[in-house]
């Protein structure tokens, strides 16, 4: 783990009215993880060279840089970089980083301007990744950023954007304008300021503000913010650069970095029958233009956000070289499955596939991770048609139930990485909730656990063997810091009560949760003491 320091300090405001008065929040966002990225190149008939050696992953615009520490530790065989311009999103991510001992990610506390004179950079990178970044800079830090991509992206590399999107986002323009307005009017913290705004919004709305009446859109999403964090809301709607894309314009903007659109991050997004109905597929096949379409589908869709990928040089499969690719694709559980019939929505629609189709695959990757090829040995897929095997795939993927993982080759280096950051953030545990994921050296990406379940591998970790005992020392760290749990609505007073709703979360997570949290390396302990993970390589071999 390295660190450089900024050349310099700008004279005018080094914030470039990007909010700084509070911290981003701590997420992991799973279209990161270089895994999944091959994965939708390979599903859209892509070739890529993520499953190469030495490659190299940049983030812009990293935040607290959690994903970045995340996916170093999950991928060890990778060398990251990521940048922020906030000091203390990146005096708490190399915190990070040191203490779960990460030698292969480096942070760097730079503007997009200057990011690309930093020293020690790669001269190209394999992944360029920008989340929650292009609809929050302004026009000239999105020049930077395309220059940068230009510079540093390599021929046949990926980049990763996700951005705010018309025509879904403009009922709430003028919502968005007025928060804003109002929180620069104001005085104070930030987040007083920002529900100051909120206040006046809603007391627009209550007086009858036409605006809402006719937006009844804009009306839902106010109510919605109610819920939402204050770190949150901050840069979403308190930046003073706000601007979602039209797709024709965000392609156009890419396309000077000779960047092309390759699919959806979404994968579901990426099957037609899925998304739209018969008339509306008949509309968008009138389209030849792959961009004009991509923005009638967003027409169609009243889309509001984007997770693209585009790639520096467009390289098709050839038939055989796309079956090639698919076999080798392993694949692992994601979530427990205990058999019968499960229902796949998206976008409010149901999708349909049928329990004798997906079940034999399922009850497969319950054993453990294993590769396309692997699964069509043992005759999961029936008398499937291929065409069949990789919508089921795709869809069992999109929908959260299975994920790409990555080779059995290397897999011990990754559980060693991937111990060290899991500890370091249950140990964080003890202190809060900020933290909700831990990296698997199974899939290279994250996977969710809340705070309790942290704290219950933590016990495990450390002897404890029995869901009661586990139970009881989560207790041991709530009641001196006068935490308590709430069950139906209610704060539970009594230390009976806790541990009796603790000791049943316990037993459930080591029922439902727990072997998968083993299979996918999750286990805090040393790989010899976690069959888990000993089983994920017999699969994957």
């Amino acid at each position: 783990m390295t660190f450089t320091q900024p050349a310099g300090f700008p004279v005018t405001d080094w914030t470039s009215g990007y909010v700084a008065g509070i911290d981003y929040t701590f997420d992991f966002h799973r279209q990161l993880t270089p895994a999944l990225l091959g994965f939708t190149a390979t599903a859209q008939g892509l070739r890529h060279s993520l499953d190469g050696e030495n490659l190299t992953y940049c983030e812009l615009g990293c935040g607290q840089g959690f994903s970045a520490n995340l996916l170093a530790a999950a991928n060890p065989h990778i060398e990251f970089h990521a940048m922020d311009f906030s000091p203390s999103h990146i005096a708490g991510a190399r915190e990070l980083a040191q203490d779960a001992a990460l030698e292969n990610v480096h942070f760097h506390e730079r503007s997009f301007e200057d990011f690309g004179e930093t020293p020690g950079l790669p001269a190209a990178f394999d992944i360029i990744a920008l989340h929650g970044v292009y609809s929050w800079v302004s026009q000239e830090n999105r020049q930077h950023i395309l220059r940068f991509i230009a510079d540093r992206l390599k021929p046949g590399g990926l980049v990763y954007v996700s951005c705010n999107t018309q025509p879904g986002w403009a009922a709430a323009l003028p919502l968005r304008r007025i928060l804003a307005a109002r929180a620069e009017q104001g005085s104070g913290p930030l987040p007083e300021r920002i529900g100051a705004a909120l206040e006046f919004a809603r007391q627009l709305a209550g007086a009858g503000a036409g605006y809402f009446g006719r937006n009844p859109l804009a009306a839902d999403r106010l109510e919605h913010m109610k819920s939402m964090p204050a770190n949150y809301l901050a840069h979403e709607y308190f930046n003073k650069d706000w601007t979602p894309f039209f797709f024709e314009d965000l392609a156009a903007e890419l396309a000077g970095a000779k960047l092309s659109f390759a699919a959806s991050a979404s994968l579901l997004d990426n099957l037609d029958e899925v998304r739209f109905t018969a008339a509306q597929r008949a509309l968008l096949d009138s389209e030849s233009d792959p961009v004009r379409r991509e923005g009638l589908r967003d027409v169609l869709l009243n889309e509001h956000f984007r997770t693209d990928i585009f790639v520096k040089g467009r390289l098709a499969h050839t038939p055989r070289g796309e079956i090639g690719a698919w076999f080798a694709t392993p694949l692992a559980l994601a979530r427990p499955y205990g058999g019968g019939a499960l229902r796949f929505h998206h976008r409010g629609q149901e999708v349909p596939l049928e329990q004798a189709q997906y079940a034999p695959v399922l009850q497969a990757l319950a054993n453990g991770p294993a590769t396309v090829r692997s699964l069509l040995d043992q005759g999961v897929f029936g008398t499937l048609a291929w065409g069949g095997i990789t919508r089921m795939l795709t869809v069992l993927a999109g929908s959260g139930c299975i994920t790409p993982c990555l080779p059995q080759e290397g897999l011990e280096r990754r559980a060693a990485a991937c111990r060290a950051f899991n500890l370091a953030v249950c140990k964080r545990a003890e202190e809060g909730d900020a933290l909700r994921f831990l990296a698997s050296p199974v899939t290279g990406g994250g996977v969710e656990l809340d705070r309790f379940e942290q704290l219950f591998l933590l016990a495990r970790s450390e002897g404890l063997e029995t869901p009661a005992e586990w139970a009881d020392l989560v207790w041991r760290i709530l009641a001196p810091q006068g935490q308590r749990l709430q069950h139906e609505g209610r704060v539970l007073e009594s230390e009976e009560e806790n541990l009796a709703l603790l000791r049943a979360r316990a037993g459930n997570f080591a029922a439902r949760r727990l072997p998968l949290c083993e299979s996918l390396g999750l286990a805090l302990e040393d790989s010899r003491q976690a069959p888990g993970l000993e089983n994920a390589q017999h699969a994957a071999a």
